[in-house]
C-alpha cells in the first residue's frame, strides 16, 4: 500500500458521478440525509458497515466495490493471495505430499496461532502448501474425521485473513471449500464452524438478514445433532450467537440483537475465561466484546463508550491479540461517535501496537483514522504516523 488508497467516501462519490446521480437523490436512497453522505464523500465521518451496505444496494454494486482493494497493485501479499487462490481453485487436486503427521500437527498449530495474533502476511506465506499437504491428508485418509476436521479448520483461517485483507471473492471460494470438508467429517462443530464463516460473507456483503437466516438454521441443526452439554458445544452455539448479535444489530433489529446476546451470555457465563477452539474464541470477556460492538452499531457509542473503560484497562484473560485489536477499534468508533477525539486516537494508536497487521486494513480502523487525519492532520505527528503506515497519505 505505497499510494493512498482511495475511501468509501470516495468511491461512493465516484460510483454515484458515474451513474450522474446527484447527492440528494442517492441520500434519498440510501434513506440518509444528504448532509451526512456529504460529510462520508468528504471523509469527515465514517463509511460504517450498513452506511457502505445502503449504498450498495442504491446503486446496485457489491460493498466490495465500494470498500475496493487493498492489494490492486503488485505486492508481495497480491502475489500471495493469487497462490491461495489457485490452491483453493485446485481443492481435490493438490500438489504436495502427505507430511508426517506430527509435523503436519505442529504447522496446523502455527497457523491458528498466526490467526489469532494477527499475523496476516507470514500465514499468507504458508497457507498455499499447508492448505495442499493437509488436503493430500485427508483424502489418504478417505473417512477419517480427524483429518477432514483438520482441512476444515485450516480453511476457516484461510477465510480470516481473506476475510480481513477484503478479498470477498476469495473469502466465498474458501468458505465453500470449507463446507465440503466439513461435510466429509460428520462433525457437527466442523458444520457449524463452516455456517459461522457463511454467515460472515453475507455479514461483509451487508446481506444481513440473510446472514441471521444462515445463523438461525445453523444453531437448529447444531442443537439437533448433538445433544450433548459439553463445553465444545457452548463453545459452538455461543460463537454463532455472537455472529448473530453483528448481524441483528447492523440490521438494526433489536429484538433479534437482544435474543442472541442473552443466549450467549449463558453459554458465556459457563467458563471462567475466554478460550480458543476450532479457530472460535469463546467466553465471558468476547461476549462483552461482541455486545459493546453491538452498541455502538445500535447507535448507543455512549454505552459502548462506558463498557469499554474497564475492558481497555484490563483485558479479559484468554483473549488474543485478534480480539483486543478489535476491542481498541471499536472503542475508538464509539469515542469517535461521542466526539472524544484524543480518546479515540489513543484507542487506535493502542491497536496498532497490539495487532498492527489487522489494524491497518480493518476497514473501521482506517474510517476512524481517516476522519481524525482529516480534522486534525496538522497537530496531531502521530496521526500522520498511523496514516503512512495505513496507506492512506503518500509515503515520503
Amino acid at each position: 500500500m505505497s499510494k493512498p488508497t482511495p475511501a468509501p467516501g470516495q468511491n461512493i462519490a465516484v460510483l454515484r458521478k458515474t451513474l450522474g446521480w446527484g447527492q440528494e437523490h442517492l441520500a434519498r436512497r440510501m434513506d440518509i440525509s444528504a448532509s451526512l453522505l456529504r460529510k462520508i464523500e468528504k471523509g469527515t465521518r465514517t463509511a460504517t458497515p450498513p452506511v457502505v451496505a445502503q449504498a450498495a444496494r442504491a446503486m446496485n454494486v457489491t460493498t466490495a466495490r465500494i470498500y475496493g482493494d487493498l492489494f490492486s497493485d503488485p505486492s508481495e501479499q497480491r502475489g500471495l493471495l493469487d497462490e491461495l487462490k489457485g490452491t483453493v481453485r485446485r481443492y481435490t487436486l493438490p500438489r504436495e505430499d502427505v507430511p508426517p503427521l506430527d509435523v503436519l500437527a505442529e504447522d496446523l498449530r502455527q497457523a491458528a496461532q498466526l490467526r489469532a495474533d494477527t499475523r496476516y502476511l507470514e500465514l499468507l506465506r504458508r497457507l498455499p502448501k499447508l492448505l495442499g499437504q493437509t488436503t493430500a491428508v485427508a483424502l489418504e485418509a478417505g473417512g477419517d474425521t480427524t483429518a477432514w476436521a483438520q482441512l476444515a479448520d485450516l480453511y476457516g483461517c484461510a477465510y480470516a485473513v481473506t476475510h480481513r485483507l477484503g478479498q470477498a471473492d476469495l473469502s466465498d471460494m474458501i468458505v465453500s471449500r470449507q463446507q465440503w470438508a466439513a461435510r466429509q467429517t460428520w462433525a457437527p462443530e466442523a458444520e457449524a464452524g463452516a455456517a459461522w464463516n457463511e454467515a460472515g460473507t453475507y455479514q461483509s456483503a451487508g446481506e444481513y438478514g440473510d446472514g441471521l437466516a444462515i445463523v438461525d438454521r445453523a444453531i437448529v441443526h447444531y442443537e439437533r445433532s448433538t445433544k450433548a452439554n459439553t463445553p465444545d458445544a457452548a463453545i459452538t452455539l455461543g460463537s454463532l450467537h455472537l455472529r448473530g448479535v453483528v448481524l441483528a444489530s447492523r440490521a438494526k433489529d433489536s429484538n433479534a440483537w437482544a435474543a442472541h446476546n442473552e443466549r450467549a451470555q449463558v453459554f458465556a457465563s459457563r467458563f471462567p475465561r475466554d478460550v480458543l477452539r476450532h479457530n472460535l474464541t469463546f467466553g465471558p470477556g468476547n461476549q462483552a466484546l461482541y455486545e459493546l460492538a453491538a452498541h455502538v452499531e445500535l447507535g448507543r457509542p455512549e454505552v459502548a463508550s462506558e463498557m469499554a473503560e474497564p475492558l481497555m484497562r484490563t483485558p479479559p484473560a484468554g483473549l488474543g491479540a485478534s480480539r483486543v485489536g478489535r476491542l481498541c477499534i471499536d472503542t475508538a468508533r464509539a469515542r469517535l461517535d461521542i466526539n472524544d477525539m484524543r480518546g479515540a486516537e489513543e484507542a487506535l494508536a493502542r491497536a496498532h501496537e497490539i495487532a498492527p497487521q489487522m489494524a491497518e486494513v480493518h476497514p473501521m480502523a482506517r474510517e476512524v483514522l481517516r476522519v481524525l487525519f482529516i480534522l486534525h492532520q496538522r497537530s496531531r505527528p502521530d496521526l500522520v504516523r498511523l496514516a503512512k503506515r495505513s496507506g492512506l497519505t503518500p509515503e515520503p
